[in-house]
């Protein structure tokens, strides 16, 4: 599989600079025991990092022998404060922390939870990882941060996690190729794992006869232009004698005060609530079994986003058979099979839009089966095993 790196057995023990030995494969193949070897994942409760261990908690089976990879739990902040995805903000990234943590791992591991941090408390991380030998592995998930209406502040971490990183993944070809024109560093291609759970996967079964095309603003997030999507949706919709377009909100854009406070916009989405082809839903967050059951009911996602790289959500639809329309920008189409329509900072082409609808109405997608997506977990597994192994040993 593209990204895998596995390093090359010698018959002999290494030092684990953690302390102990990291056995290596014998002359004929065997493993002679298991090595450990602890990381502090940022966040590890995020449904992205869990995925990442084999399933059932097994060892990686490498050239160089077993490898038992152990993630660090979540440090809880004193005020419990939690996102979705993780405790917030991550207490991990924290220099002090690492002072009086250092002991306790072997590899730090980023993915997110940085929207806030400033440059200077990274670089104090970074110096701080320095400081005690631990080495920094990145998975770049995000090239724009989707939460950041200018790119700036991301950008000024970036340049300073990129280039400190001693590995880098990402989930596409295309933002790895991304990373090397800017930064001029290699990236590890390891795809997405599943985000659903095992026990979710198996048939469709549709709550309704209709095509359902759902539009889900959230609590319209700064990558975010839902209003031009939705109305192209609409005036399309008259086209075909099923097709239904299902709104969804958070209910915080209602709430004064609140970050994500938004009345001129959920003002704009109930009013849709009166066209014949629309259904508006104002809702909280749904937890991960509502979730998985709302995506269940869609015929197609679209994503209205004017900016990103990655997505999660598109992941969860690709496991449980609900096709997406996804944009020009960043590297969805990539990620995996899905149909796309033009739509970034610049541009919005509605006829793109249309086109794609039509594309999506005209050949479902079939839900992932639980055993592909399993076999691709373990590979998954294996891939960070080996690169873990390999970033202690440079």
């Amino acid at each position: 599989m593209d990204g895998r790196q596995i390093i090359g057995s010698s018959g002999s023990a290494t030092i684990d600079p953690a302390g102990g030995e990291i056995p290596t494969a014998n002359e004929t193949g065997s493993a002679t025991a298991a090595t450990t070897i602890r990381v502090a994942s940022v966040p590890a409760s995020h449904v992205y990092v869990r995925h990442l261990s084999p399933v059932n908690g097994t060892v990686s089976e490498l050239d160089t022998g077993k490898v038992s990879v152990t993630r660090l739990a979540d440090p809880v902040p004193a005020d419990g404060a939690k996102v979705p995805g993780g405790w917030w903000p991550p207490l991990m990234l924290d220099p002090s922390w690492i002072a009086q943590h250092h002991n306790d791992f072997d590899v730090f591991h980023i993915h997110f939870g940085f929207d806030a941090v400033e440059p200077s408390v990274m670089s104090a991380v970074v110096a701080e990882l320095r400081k005690h030998g631990k080495p920094l592995v990145y998975t770049l998930h995000d090239l724009r941060n989707p939460h950041h209406p200018d790119p700036g502040a991301h950008e000024e971490v970036l340049d300073i996690l990129v280039p400190a990183a001693d590995e880098l993944i990402t989930p596409t070809h295309g933002a790895a190729d991304a990373i090397s024109r800017r930064w001029n560093r290699a990236a590890t291609v390891i795809p997405h794992p599943h985000v659903i759970p095992p026990a979710r996967f198996g048939p469709r079964e549709p709550a309704t006869d209709d095509f359902v095309v759902g539009v889900h603003a959230k609590s319209v997030r700064a990558n975010m232009d839902p209003l031009p999507v939705i109305l192209t949706l609409l005036d399309a919709a008259s086209d075909y004698p099923d097709v239904t377009i299902q709104i969804n909100l958070h209910d915080e854009i209602f709430v004064p005060g609140n970050h994500w406070y938004n009345p001129d916009f959920g003002t704009a989405a109930l009013a849709l609530s009166r066209h014949p082809y629309a259904s508006v839903r104002v809702h909280e967050y749904f937890d991960d079994d509502q979730l998985w059951d709302y995506l269940q009911g869609l015929s197609v996602s679209v994503l209205p986003y004017r900016f990103g790289t990655h997505s999660g959500w598109l992941e969860a639809c690709h496991d449980l058979g609900t096709a997406v329309i996804a944009p020009s920008c960043g590297f969805y189409h990539e990620q995996r099979d899905c149909f796309t329509y033009e739509l970034t900072e610049d541009r919005f082409d509605p006829d793109s839009l249309v086109a794609a609808l039509a594309d999506a109405y005209e050949n479902r997608p079939v839900p992932a089966l639980w055993p592909d997506r399993r076999t691709e977990r373990i590979s998954i597994a294996e891939q960070h095993a080996a690169l873990y192994t390999r970033v202690l040993h440079a």
